[in-house]
């Protein structure tokens, strides 16, 4: 089984891409002490560079009482959600079913994570795009199966922009709805940033590896 998604030799545009799925999951692990520290005193901070759904809630508590526009909230709640989505589709167009692989990794909770976004997304088509904020998959697997299902860039791009919109004015929604209050429990958590942060890399640390003890490099080469 190849170590890589692509086969052959590799392409410019692989080696640009998986570099960049690389550098996106080291993005990901990098932000989250950034949650807790940030949530409280720069959510709409935290919106951009991270999309995180937290700082969007919050956002939108401190549009209410007059601390930040909504418009501003909205705008980088878009931009940080929709962040690495267009890369997911890329991966799908290069690589086809190996992308949601490099994506997912090949143990037998992957396998039944991509068979289950596979049945979604043969039954849904493009409102599995529309909709991939909500359903229980990653958000990146469905785009890596619009990619490699033939999707031109531009229809996925009006229908990830549409959802993202959804996603992003629902929580924002619910923020302005909630208002002091949210954002009093967001400064609580930035006041135990440290805490929170260590507690985070912990528990990801912990289910990296157990992870990898569930499915040793040996076992996922034999299937």
């Amino acid at each position: 089984m190849n170590a890589v998604p692509w086969t052959g030799r590799a392409r410019r545009a692989d080696i640009v891409c998986g570099v960049a799925l690389i550098a996106s999951g080291i993005y990901g692990l990098v932000m989250i002490p950034a949650h807790p520290a940030l949530l409280g005193s720069h959510p709409l901070l935290l919106e951009l560079i991270s999309g995180s759904t937290a700082a969007i809630v919050t956002g939108g508590a401190n549009a209410r009482i007059g601390h930040a526009s909504i418009e501003l909230a909205l705008l980088f709640g878009l931009i940080g959600t929709m962040m690495f989505d267009p890369l997911y589709w890329w991966a799908g167009k290069l690589w086809g079913r190996n992308a949601a692989h490099a994506i997912a990794g090949r143990g037998p909770r992957a396998t039944r994570l991509l068979a289950r976004t596979e049945r979604l997304f043969d039954r849904f088509g493009w409102v599995a795009i529309l909709f991939s904020y909500f359903l229980p998959v990653p958000n990146a697997l469905v785009y890596a199966l619009a990619g490699w299902t033939g999707m031109r860039f531009r229809t996925f791009l009006i229908l990830d922009v549409i959802g993202a919109l959804m996603w992003v004015g629902l929580a924002l929604g619910l923020g302005y709805a909630i208002g002091q209050d949210a954002v009093d429990v967001a400064k609580s958590i930035s006041h135990y940033a440290l805490f929170v942060s260590i507690g985070l890399v912990a528990l990801i640390v912990f289910w990296q590896m157990r992870s990898a003890r569930a499915n040793p490099p040996d076992a996922a080469a034999a299937g």
